[in-house]
This record gives structure tokens, sequence and C-alpha cells, in this order.
């Protein structure tokens, strides 16, 4: 990838998979204590991620954007190059909004099964539905940005 000091080497990384490796002009992630907005020449920067969107945008005062649903994970930032650690991450074109909304059916009806349950198991429910519902998010955005 080119480098240069206006631009920022951007990397999303799961397990599975390089979900996004551009060169951008501005990311926006949501970090454990709100949002951050990382340009270029920013100063080296790590953080915890929660669940939520992540938005780029790969030209200096463009108004097109990129968006992303992430699990949570880390991000590092250093000397413009920004990488971002994640379990799930997924473009919203990708996401499928049916199977969402329906994974996050599930996720409610078996919270309401366990909220008499085990607290562990009650917060590894909670965590998956919030996980889709960042992904429906991102996906509804997406879907009426495009005007289908």
């Amino acid at each position: 990838m080119k480098k240069n000091n206006l631009t920022i080497d951007l990397q999303i990384i799961t397990p599975e998979k390089v979900v996004c490796e551009e060169n951008v002009y501005q990311v926006t992630l949501p970090v454990v204590d709100g949002e951050v907005t990382i340009l270029p020449k920013h100063r080296s920067y790590i953080a915890a991620l929660k669940p939520g969107e992540i938005i780029y945008k790969k030209n200096k005062g463009s108004k097109e954007e990129e968006n992303l649903a992430i699990a949570g994970g880390f991000v590092e930032f250093h000397k413009n190059r920004l990488v971002v650690l994640s379990d799930e991450a997924a473009r919203a074109d990708e996401i499928d909004l049916e199977k969402a909304e329906e994974a996050r059916k599930r996720a409610e009806d078996l919270k309401n099964r366990v909220i008499q349950g085990a607290e562990g198991e009650f917060a590894h429910v909670a965590a998956t539905l919030e996980r889709e519902l960042v992904k429906i998010r991102v996906a509804k955005k997406y879907i009426s940005r495009r005007g289908f």
C-alpha cells in the first residue's frame, strides 16, 4: 500500500480474514469511552473498542463514507498506520439484514429465558444481542443511503 503523510494506512483484521486494507483520510471508531476520530498525523493511540460502527472517508472533504459493524476489539495508531483487531467485522454492504434481524430475535428470546439464570450466561447473550443490533443499524444506514 502506498504511504504518504496525507493518508492513513487502515487495516481491519479478524481471525478469519483481512476485512479492509485501504488508504483513507479519516476514521471514526467506537471506543470504550465514546468515539474517536483519527486523522493523518494523529498522535500515537491505543484503545479498546466496543461493539459499534467504524466510519471512514477515503478523501479529505468527501461526504462519501464507508461503514463497518464490529464486535469490539482493539485499535492501534502509529505513524499513519491504523490497525483494528476484532473478533468480527462486516462491511455494511455485506450484512444480510434479514439474517441479522433473525439473530437479534433469537438473542432477545434467549435473553428473556436466561434473565433468571446465571449472570455469565446473561452477559454472553446480552453481548450477542448488542452485536446483532450494531449490524442491523449499519445495514439499515447503508440501505437508506443507497436508496434500496
